[in-house]
C-alpha cells in the first residue's frame, strides 16, 4: 500500500466523518495531537510521510468518534479554556467558550475593587472557572468545591499543573459554607441547568459522555439556583455578588429565585456571545 503524506491523511479524514455525519474539523485537531505539532507546524508538514504507528493510532480515534460519538476532548485529554489547557474525561463536563464569558464576565466586575474578596466556585468540575479567575486575577481568596469527589480529583490536577493557588472540597452546593457559618464576597457558578425532559434532544456526544450530575437538573433545570441562592443568604457578605451561567430561556426565572431571596438586589441578564441569554449577575445590597 503507498504511503499517504500527511495532507492526503488528513483529507481522507475529513471525508470520513462527514460520511459519519461528525464535524470534519475534529480531523485536524486529532491529527495534531497525534503528531504533537500545532497548527502552524501542521503547514509545513503536510507533505510529510504519515508515520505508520501514528497514522493507525489516528484511524483509531477516528473511528471511535465516528462510531460511538466519543467527544475529542475525551481522546486527546485536554480542551482549552481561556488559553490555557485543563485535562478533562468522562468525570467532568467539557468546558464550553460560553463559560469563559461568565469568567470574563466576573472578573470585569471585580477588577479595580481594593478589599481582598473570597470567591466561591460552586460545582467547579475541571476547576476551570476557580483556576482561571485565581491565574487572572491572583488576588482573590478563591475555593472551589463539588458535589463530585472524582471531579474535584481532576480540578486539584488542573491547578497543579497550572500553578494555581486555590482551595478545594467537597460539597453539596455551599453546605459545607453554610455548616461552617463561613462568608464570600462572590459566589460564581456554572451549575446542572438542563431539564432532564429535554435529555432527548442533546446530542449524542453530550449525553453519553458528558456526567449527567453537571448537566441536568430537576425543577425544569432550576433546582441547583434554586438551592446555591438560598443558602447565599446564609454565605454571601454584605454588597456581595451572584454570578450565573444559565439556559438561553432561563433568564428571567433565574432572576426571579434571586429577587425572591434578595428583594433588593440588582440583577442584570446577559447575552453571549450569539446573542442568547447566558449569565445573570446579581449585586447584593
Amino acid at each position: 500500500m503507498r504511503q499517504q503524506n500527511v495532507h492526503e491523511v488528513l483529507q481522507w479524514a475529513s471525508l470520513f466523518l462527514e460520511k459519519h455525519n461528525r464535524e470534519p474539523k475534529v480531523a485536524e485537531i486529532l491529527l495534531l495531537h497525534h503528531l504533537q505539532i500545532n497548527k502552524s507546524q501542521l503547514l509545513m508538514r503536510l507533505r510529510d510521510i504519515m508515520p505508520a504507528a501514528s497514522l493507525i493510532a489516528y484511524q483509531q480515534d477516528l473511528k471511535a468518534h465516528a462510531d460511538t460519538g466519543v467527544p475529542v476532548q475525551h481522546l486527546t485529554g485536554y480542551e482549552t479554556f481561556y488559553g490555557r489547557d485543563f485535562y478533562v474525561d468522562k468525570n467532568v463536563l467539557i468546558p464550553r467558550p460560553e463559560t469563559e464569558e461568565l469568567v470574563l464576565g466576573t472578573l470585569e466586575r471585580l477588577t479595580g475593587n481594593q478589599a481582598p474578596l473570597t470567591v466561591v466556585d460552586v460545582g467547579t468540575g475541571s476547576g476551570i472557572i476557580g483556576i482561571t479567575m485565581k491565574l487572572e486575577l491572583p488576588s482573590l481568596d478563591m475555593h472551589a468545591v463539588d458535589i463530585s469527589q472524582p471531579a474535584l480529583t481532576i480540578a486539584k490536577r488542573n491547578a497543579d499543573t497550572l500553578q494555581a493557588n486555590l482551595s478545594f472540597e467537597q460539597s453539596d452546593f455551599l453546605t459545607s459554607w453554610v455548616d461552617a457559618g463561613r462568608t464570600a464576597d462572590v459566589i460564581i457558578s456554572n451549575p446542572p441547568y438542563i431539564p432532564w425532559e429535554e435529555e432527548f434532544t442533546l446530542a449524542d456526544t453530550v449525553k453519553n459522555f458528558d456526567p449527567s450530575l453537571a448537566l441536568f437538573a430537576e425543577s425544569n433545570g432550576l433546582y441547583a439556583y434554586q438551592q446555591i441562592v438560598k443558602q447565599a443568604t446564609k454565605v454571601l457578605a454584605a454588597r456581595g455578588l451572584l454570578a450565573f451561567e444559565i439556559g438561553a430561556q432561563q433568564g428571567e426565572a433565574v432572576k426571579r429565585i434571586i429577587q425572591l431571596q434578595f428583594p433588593k438586589s440588582h440583577v442584570e441578564i446577559c447575552q453571549d456571545i450569539n446573542a442568547k441569554d447566558r449569565m445573570v449577575f446579581a449585586s447584593i445590597n
